[in-house]
């Protein structure tokens, strides 16, 4: 089988790697499936489309909506890497999932407008499936209402034509959507459970997402939610994307 491709821009070594190893857990990948690339420590390079079945880009604590200003040159670099990047995702309907920072990076290339009127706190939300989302290939195993994990600063205000939202919730109008048929994202987190989101909660404590004073409501309020309904997006993308990434591709 061709491997994933699963890209992060976490700095913290610790963080990241738990990340990479939910994403391995959670879509039932071994870690030589899941190729990694960091690539707040380094450029992304050239991606042989051909030698993948999928891309998955992973959160980030960078937000899209800020000034360009106040962003650091390695953000800056990362954001020209992923638009590169994501024009030619699009350009070839490429399997692709975006979770968090990634549906904000491919709906701002899109022409989304991503802004902070919808960010939410970190907890457990009800994501609701939209009509669009009841018959998508990708979700529509999935129950119409679940639980997922949630922690955003920015959002998706506003849609173009080209992307179709599949779920929403009652705090944020667009919590996934799809371009194409096979370029997906999520705002909320299939790759996250009870103990990965506690420990992402205390590592994100002082980078205002919620007052630090929260941190053991928030976490008390994790460990009595079930999200284990969101974690099938991940099953269900490597499931209907394994070994084709080249079919995409031609």
């Amino acid at each position: 089988m061709k491997p994933f491709l699963l890209i992060t821009t976490r700095g913290e070594d610790a963080e990241a790697a738990d990340e990479h190893a939910a994403y391995c857990r959670l879509t039932g990948l071994l870690p030589e499936d899941l190729e990694w690339r960091r690539i707040e420590s380094g450029p992304l390079g050239a991606i042989d489309f051909a030698a993948y079945s999928g891309i998955i880009l992973a959160g980030s604590p960078f937000t899209v909506s800020e000034p360009d200003e106040q962003k650091s040159p390695v953000e800056l670099r990362v954001e020209r890497e992923l638009s590169e990047l994501l024009t030619e995702v699009v350009r070839i309907d490429f399997p692709f999932l975006g979770v968090c920072y990634g549906i904000g990076t491919i709906g701002a290339h899109q022409g989304a407008r991503v802004d902070r009127t919808y960010g939410e706190s970190s907890q457990a939300a009800r994501i609701s499936l939209t009509d669009a989302g009841l018959i998508d290939p990708l979700l529509h195993q999935l129950p119409a209402t679940f639980d997922a994990f949630v922690g955003h600063k920015e959002a998706i205000a506003e849609v173009p034509d080209t992307i179709t939202v599949l779920a929403s919730s009652p705090t944020c109008p667009v919590q996934a959507f799809r371009i194409g048929d096979n370029v997906y994202a999520t705002q909320f987190h299939p790759e996250l459970d009870t103990a990965s989101f506690t420990s992402r909660v205390r590592t994100y404590a002082n980078h205002g997402y919620f007052e630090p004073s929260e941190v053991d409501s928030i976490i008390e309020g994790v460990e009595r939610a079930d999200v284990r309904a969101s974690h099938m997006v991940l099953g269900r993308f490597v499931e209907q994307y394994i070994s084709s990434g080249l079919s995409a591709v031609s």
